[in-house]
Protein backbone atom coordinates (compact mmCIF):
# COMPACT_ATOMS: atom_id res chain seq x y z
CA UNK A 1 0.00 0.00 0.00
CA UNK A 2 1.11 3.98 -0.60
CA UNK A 3 0.43 6.44 2.21
CA UNK A 4 -1.57 8.86 1.06
CA UNK A 5 -3.10 8.17 -2.73
CA UNK A 6 -3.97 5.26 -4.88
CA UNK A 7 -1.75 2.39 -4.65
CA UNK A 8 1.52 3.40 -6.29
CA UNK A 9 3.70 0.84 -4.73
CA UNK A 10 1.55 -2.07 -7.06
CA UNK A 11 1.69 -0.14 -9.98
CA UNK A 12 -1.88 1.38 -10.75
CA UNK A 13 -2.22 0.33 -14.03
CA UNK A 14 -1.50 -3.11 -13.26
CA UNK A 15 -4.54 -3.64 -10.68
CA UNK A 16 -8.30 -3.46 -11.42
CA UNK A 17 -8.98 -1.92 -8.34
CA UNK A 18 -8.36 1.82 -7.29
CA UNK A 19 -6.61 1.35 -3.76
CA UNK A 20 -6.76 4.58 -1.40
CA UNK A 21 -5.40 5.21 2.11
CA UNK A 22 -7.86 6.96 4.98
CA UNK A 23 -6.53 10.25 4.45
CA UNK A 24 -6.56 10.59 0.50
CA UNK A 25 -10.57 9.04 0.72
CA UNK A 26 -11.27 11.38 3.21
CA UNK A 27 -10.17 14.27 1.30
CA UNK A 28 -12.85 13.13 -1.57
CA UNK A 29 -15.98 14.20 0.63
CA UNK A 30 -14.59 17.33 2.11
CA UNK A 31 -16.30 18.70 -1.63
CA UNK A 32 -19.14 17.04 -1.09
CA UNK A 33 -20.87 18.91 1.40
CA UNK A 34 -21.98 17.53 5.03
CA UNK A 35 -25.62 16.31 4.61
CA UNK A 36 -26.61 15.68 7.84
CA UNK A 37 -27.64 18.03 10.88
CA UNK A 38 -25.43 17.98 14.26
CA UNK A 39 -28.00 16.28 15.68
CA UNK A 40 -28.63 14.07 13.14
CA UNK A 41 -24.75 13.32 13.15
CA UNK A 42 -25.36 12.64 17.01
CA UNK A 43 -27.84 10.15 16.48
CA UNK A 44 -25.97 8.35 13.73
CA UNK A 45 -22.75 8.32 15.69
CA UNK A 46 -25.37 6.37 18.26
CA UNK A 47 -25.94 3.59 16.16
CA UNK A 48 -22.54 1.98 16.73
CA UNK A 49 -19.96 1.23 19.96
CA UNK A 50 -17.18 1.74 17.75
CA UNK A 51 -18.46 4.84 15.52
CA UNK A 52 -17.39 8.77 15.88
CA UNK A 53 -17.81 11.68 14.44
CA UNK A 54 -14.47 11.32 12.12
CA UNK A 55 -15.50 8.00 10.86
CA UNK A 56 -19.29 9.72 9.79
CA UNK A 57 -17.22 12.58 8.03
CA UNK A 58 -13.86 10.99 6.68
CA UNK A 59 -15.35 7.59 5.49
CA UNK A 60 -18.92 7.46 5.05
CA UNK A 61 -19.72 10.85 3.69
CA UNK A 62 -17.84 10.36 0.86
CA UNK A 63 -19.10 6.43 0.26
CA UNK A 64 -22.22 7.93 0.67
CA UNK A 65 -21.49 10.70 -2.46
CA UNK A 66 -20.16 7.75 -4.53
CA UNK A 67 -22.94 5.73 -4.07
CA UNK A 68 -25.15 8.60 -4.51
CA UNK A 69 -22.98 9.16 -7.86
CA UNK A 70 -23.76 5.77 -8.87
CA UNK A 71 -27.26 5.29 -8.40
CA UNK A 72 -27.80 8.72 -10.60
CA UNK A 73 -25.52 7.15 -13.58
CA UNK A 74 -28.29 3.98 -13.00
CA UNK A 75 -31.04 6.05 -13.51
CA UNK A 76 -29.85 7.91 -16.36
CA UNK A 77 -29.08 4.76 -18.21
CA UNK A 78 -32.40 3.16 -17.25
CA UNK A 79 -33.65 6.52 -19.08
CA UNK A 80 -31.57 6.05 -22.03
CA UNK A 81 -32.56 2.28 -22.40
CA UNK A 82 -35.95 2.54 -22.32
CA UNK A 83 -35.68 5.82 -25.04
CA UNK A 84 -33.69 3.06 -26.90
CA UNK A 85 -36.49 0.63 -26.97
CA UNK A 86 -38.72 3.03 -27.70
CA UNK A 87 -40.98 2.28 -24.59
CA UNK A 88 -43.08 4.38 -22.06
CA UNK A 89 -40.65 5.27 -19.77
CA UNK A 90 -41.82 2.60 -16.27
CA UNK A 91 -40.25 3.51 -13.32
CA UNK A 92 -36.98 2.92 -12.53
CA UNK A 93 -36.27 -0.26 -9.86
CA UNK A 94 -34.56 0.03 -6.96
CA UNK A 95 -30.92 0.37 -7.30
CA UNK A 96 -30.19 -2.47 -4.38
CA UNK A 97 -26.98 -2.30 -2.66
CA UNK A 98 -25.45 -5.62 -0.93
CA UNK A 99 -23.30 -5.45 2.16
CA UNK A 100 -21.38 -8.38 3.37
CA UNK A 101 -18.54 -9.36 5.70
CA UNK A 102 -17.86 -11.29 9.31
CA UNK A 103 -19.79 -11.67 12.02
CA UNK A 104 -18.59 -8.89 14.63
CA UNK A 105 -17.01 -6.92 11.63
CA UNK A 106 -19.50 -4.22 11.90
CA UNK A 107 -21.26 -4.46 9.02
CA UNK A 108 -24.37 -4.09 10.54
CA UNK A 109 -23.18 -0.45 11.90
CA UNK A 110 -22.14 0.34 8.14
CA UNK A 111 -25.73 -0.88 6.93
CA UNK A 112 -27.41 1.50 9.17
CA UNK A 113 -25.01 4.57 8.61
CA UNK A 114 -25.43 4.22 4.93
CA UNK A 115 -29.10 4.01 4.89
CA UNK A 116 -29.46 7.24 7.25
CA UNK A 117 -27.02 9.18 5.48
CA UNK A 118 -28.06 7.72 2.05
CA UNK A 119 -31.84 9.09 2.36
CA UNK A 120 -30.43 12.51 3.22
CA UNK A 121 -29.60 13.30 -0.47
CA UNK A 122 -32.28 14.37 -2.03
CA UNK A 123 -32.30 12.37 -5.52
CA UNK A 124 -32.91 9.29 -3.51
CA UNK A 125 -34.79 10.14 -0.17
CA UNK A 126 -36.19 6.34 0.21
CA UNK A 127 -33.91 4.03 1.58
CA UNK A 128 -34.69 0.58 3.24
CA UNK A 129 -32.78 -1.49 4.91
CA UNK A 130 -33.29 -5.19 4.88
CA UNK A 131 -31.01 -8.12 6.49
CA UNK A 132 -30.69 -11.42 5.71
CA UNK A 133 -30.81 -13.07 8.96
CA UNK A 134 -34.78 -13.13 8.54
CA UNK A 135 -33.92 -15.55 5.78
CA UNK A 136 -32.55 -17.84 8.27
CA UNK A 137 -34.68 -21.06 8.44
CA UNK A 138 -36.46 -21.20 11.60
CA UNK A 139 -34.57 -23.32 13.92
CA UNK A 140 -36.58 -26.32 14.25
CA UNK A 141 -36.31 -26.81 10.65
CA UNK A 142 -32.37 -26.27 11.44
CA UNK A 143 -32.46 -28.57 14.16
CA UNK A 144 -34.45 -31.25 11.74
CA UNK A 145 -31.58 -30.97 9.35
CA UNK A 146 -29.03 -31.21 11.86
CA UNK A 147 -28.24 -27.75 11.08
CA UNK A 148 -28.31 -25.88 14.46
CA UNK A 149 -24.37 -26.03 15.06
CA UNK A 150 -23.87 -24.40 11.21
CA UNK A 151 -26.29 -21.33 11.79
CA UNK A 152 -25.08 -18.61 9.47
CA UNK A 153 -23.14 -21.30 7.09
CA UNK A 154 -25.09 -20.87 3.59
CA UNK A 155 -27.12 -24.44 3.91
CA UNK A 156 -28.83 -22.51 6.68
CA UNK A 157 -30.70 -20.04 4.57
CA UNK A 158 -34.04 -20.17 2.90
CA UNK A 159 -31.85 -19.11 -0.69
CA UNK A 160 -34.75 -19.83 -2.63
CA UNK A 161 -36.70 -17.40 -0.30
CA UNK A 162 -34.51 -15.00 -0.25
CA UNK A 163 -33.77 -14.74 -4.16
CA UNK A 164 -37.44 -14.72 -4.77
CA UNK A 165 -37.27 -11.55 -2.48
CA UNK A 166 -34.58 -9.44 -4.40
CA UNK A 167 -35.97 -10.60 -7.78
CA UNK A 168 -39.55 -9.10 -6.68
CA UNK A 169 -37.65 -5.49 -5.80
CA UNK A 170 -35.02 -5.78 -8.76
CA UNK A 171 -39.21 -6.61 -10.86
CA UNK A 172 -40.19 -3.21 -10.02
CA UNK A 173 -42.89 -4.50 -7.27
CA UNK A 174 -44.94 -2.24 -5.35
CA UNK A 175 -44.77 -4.05 -2.38
CA UNK A 176 -42.32 -7.13 -1.45
CA UNK A 177 -42.55 -8.39 2.22
CA UNK A 178 -39.09 -10.03 3.94
CA UNK A 179 -39.20 -12.14 7.08
CA UNK A 180 -37.72 -10.78 10.75
CA UNK A 181 -35.14 -11.96 13.18
CA UNK A 182 -35.15 -11.91 16.62
CA UNK A 183 -31.56 -11.53 17.85
CA UNK A 184 -33.25 -11.58 21.55
CA UNK A 185 -35.00 -15.53 20.66
CA UNK A 186 -32.42 -16.06 18.48
CA UNK A 187 -34.70 -17.25 15.61
CA UNK A 188 -37.21 -15.84 13.33
CA UNK A 189 -40.06 -14.37 14.00
CA UNK A 190 -43.16 -15.71 11.40
CA UNK A 191 -45.72 -13.11 12.64
CA UNK A 192 -43.81 -10.15 11.93
CA UNK A 193 -42.68 -8.60 8.47
CA UNK A 194 -40.49 -6.05 6.60
CA UNK A 195 -42.79 -4.51 4.13
CA UNK A 196 -40.58 -2.52 1.64
CA UNK A 197 -42.74 -0.09 -0.73
CA UNK A 198 -41.09 1.07 -3.57
CA UNK A 199 -37.84 2.50 -1.80
CA UNK A 200 -35.01 4.37 -4.33
CA UNK A 201 -32.59 2.60 -2.27
CA UNK A 202 -32.46 -1.55 -0.61
CA UNK A 203 -29.57 -2.03 1.59
CA UNK A 204 -28.86 -5.94 2.00
CA UNK A 205 -27.26 -7.00 4.89
CA UNK A 206 -25.61 -10.04 5.08
CA UNK A 207 -22.42 -12.69 5.82
CA UNK A 208 -23.11 -14.69 2.50
CA UNK A 209 -24.71 -11.89 0.62
CA UNK A 210 -22.33 -11.67 -2.05
CA UNK A 211 -21.63 -15.77 -2.36
CA UNK A 212 -21.64 -16.87 -6.46
CA UNK A 213 -24.44 -19.29 -7.36
CA UNK A 214 -24.29 -22.98 -6.52
CA UNK A 215 -23.86 -25.27 -9.08
CA UNK A 216 -26.61 -28.07 -9.78
CA UNK A 217 -26.73 -31.65 -9.51
CA UNK A 218 -26.92 -31.66 -12.96
CA UNK A 219 -23.88 -29.30 -13.70
CA UNK A 220 -25.99 -25.95 -14.61
CA UNK A 221 -25.92 -22.89 -12.61
CA UNK A 222 -28.12 -20.75 -11.43
CA UNK A 223 -28.87 -17.60 -10.53
CA UNK A 224 -27.63 -15.83 -7.08
CA UNK A 225 -28.87 -12.91 -5.07
CA UNK A 226 -25.70 -11.07 -6.13
CA UNK A 227 -26.72 -11.38 -9.60
CA UNK A 228 -29.28 -8.53 -9.02
CA UNK A 229 -26.87 -6.53 -6.63
CA UNK A 230 -26.24 -3.11 -8.32
CA UNK A 231 -23.49 -2.00 -6.18
CA UNK A 232 -21.50 -4.51 -3.45
CA UNK A 233 -19.78 -3.38 -0.62
CA UNK A 234 -17.50 -5.87 2.04
CA UNK A 235 -16.30 -5.00 5.46
CA UNK A 236 -13.12 -6.28 5.66
CA UNK A 237 -10.50 -6.71 9.17
CA UNK A 238 -7.86 -8.93 10.02
CA UNK A 239 -9.07 -12.04 11.61
CA UNK A 240 -7.22 -11.67 14.92
CA UNK A 241 -9.09 -8.32 15.40
CA UNK A 242 -12.65 -9.60 14.18
CA UNK A 243 -11.88 -12.44 16.49
CA UNK A 244 -11.21 -10.04 19.55
CA UNK A 245 -14.30 -7.77 18.74
CA UNK A 246 -16.68 -11.14 18.35
CA UNK A 247 -15.23 -12.02 22.30
CA UNK A 248 -15.21 -8.45 23.22
CA UNK A 249 -19.01 -7.83 22.30
CA UNK A 250 -20.21 -11.82 24.13
CA UNK A 251 -18.67 -10.24 26.93
CA UNK A 252 -21.25 -6.92 26.49
CA UNK A 253 -23.94 -8.87 25.49
CA UNK A 254 -23.19 -11.00 28.63
CA UNK A 255 -23.68 -7.94 30.96
CA UNK A 256 -26.88 -6.74 29.19
CA UNK A 257 -29.09 -8.81 26.87
CA UNK A 258 -28.40 -11.82 28.05
CA UNK A 259 -29.48 -11.53 31.04
CA UNK A 260 -33.03 -10.80 29.76
CA UNK A 261 -34.82 -14.06 30.56
CA UNK A 262 -36.41 -14.47 27.61
CA UNK A 263 -33.07 -14.11 25.65
CA UNK A 264 -31.83 -17.58 23.84
CA UNK A 265 -28.53 -16.80 25.75
CA UNK A 266 -29.93 -16.17 29.37
CA UNK A 267 -27.47 -19.10 30.24
CA UNK A 268 -24.62 -17.39 29.65
CA UNK A 269 -25.59 -14.42 32.00
CA UNK A 270 -23.82 -16.34 34.99
CA UNK A 271 -21.04 -17.42 33.60
CA UNK A 272 -17.65 -15.63 35.38
CA UNK A 273 -15.64 -13.77 33.05
CA UNK A 274 -12.69 -16.11 32.44
CA UNK A 275 -15.94 -18.85 31.45
CA UNK A 276 -17.39 -16.14 29.03
CA UNK A 277 -13.82 -15.97 27.16
CA UNK A 278 -13.68 -19.34 26.93
CA UNK A 279 -17.48 -20.03 25.50
CA UNK A 280 -16.74 -16.81 22.92
CA UNK A 281 -13.33 -18.72 21.59
CA UNK A 282 -15.11 -21.78 21.63
CA UNK A 283 -18.25 -20.16 19.26
CA UNK A 284 -15.29 -18.75 17.11
CA UNK A 285 -13.21 -21.47 16.38
CA UNK A 286 -16.20 -24.26 16.09
CA UNK A 287 -19.02 -21.63 13.71
CA UNK A 288 -17.48 -18.27 12.71
CA UNK A 289 -14.66 -18.32 12.11
CA UNK A 290 -14.79 -21.66 10.10
CA UNK A 291 -17.99 -19.69 8.12
CA UNK A 292 -15.84 -16.59 7.73
CA UNK A 293 -13.02 -18.52 6.33
CA UNK A 294 -14.79 -21.09 4.32
CA UNK A 295 -17.88 -19.14 2.94
CA UNK A 296 -17.59 -15.22 3.62
CA UNK A 297 -13.95 -14.32 3.30
CA UNK A 298 -13.81 -15.93 -0.24
CA UNK A 299 -16.67 -13.59 -1.65
CA UNK A 300 -13.97 -10.47 -0.80
CA UNK A 301 -13.02 -10.11 -4.46
CA UNK A 302 -16.47 -9.81 -5.40
CA UNK A 303 -17.35 -6.79 -3.95
CA UNK A 304 -17.15 -3.08 -6.15
CA UNK A 305 -15.43 -2.04 -2.92
CA UNK A 306 -13.60 -2.80 0.50
CA UNK A 307 -13.72 -1.10 3.51
CA UNK A 308 -10.86 -2.23 5.18
CA UNK A 309 -10.79 -1.68 8.96
CA UNK A 310 -7.68 -1.71 11.08
CA UNK A 311 -7.36 -3.06 14.76
CA UNK A 312 -9.58 -0.25 16.41
CA UNK A 313 -12.23 -0.70 13.98
CA UNK A 314 -11.22 2.58 12.15
CA UNK A 315 -11.41 2.28 8.15
CA UNK A 316 -7.41 2.49 7.63
CA UNK A 317 -8.42 1.76 3.54
CA UNK A 318 -10.84 1.92 1.29
CA UNK A 319 -10.05 -0.37 -2.29
CA UNK A 320 -12.83 0.44 -5.35
CA UNK A 321 -12.90 -1.79 -8.74
CA UNK A 322 -12.21 0.53 -11.64
CA UNK A 323 -14.63 0.75 -14.56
Amino acid sequence: MSHGGASGDRGAESSPYVELERAAWAALGSAAGQPLTDVEIERVRGLGDQLDLAEVEQVYLPLSRLLSMYVEAARRLHHEQEDFLHRTQPPRTPFVIGLAGSVAVGKSTTARVLQHMLAHWPEHPQVALVTTDGFLLPNAELERRGLLHRKGFPESYDRKALLRFVIDIKSGKDEVEAPTYSHLVYDVVPEQRVVVRRPDIVIIEGLNVLQPAASRPDGRTGLAVSDFFDFTVYVDAATSDIRRWYTDRFLRLRETAFRDPQSYFARYASLSHDEAVAEASRIWDEINGPNLEANVKPTRSRATLVLRKDHDHSVRWVRLRKL
